[in-house]
């Protein structure tokens, strides 16, 4: 398991100072009905917007 997982998108609320990403777990799914083959093809469903 990944000891460290960066994030660079800052409008998280899960997202840390260092470009690291404070959620206790980590979700990402497909975005496309076919199987990934790279990253662009991927979300994170963790996200979650800062109020």
């Amino acid at each position: 398991m990944a000891k460290d997982v960066l994030c660079e998108v800052n409008s998280c609320k899960y997202w840390a100072a260092g470009n690291h990403c404070a959620a206790t777990s980590i979700y990402v799914v497909n975005n496309r009905s076919k199987q990934a083959s790279n990253s662009d093809e991927t979300d994170c469903k963790t996200f979650e917007p800062k109020i």
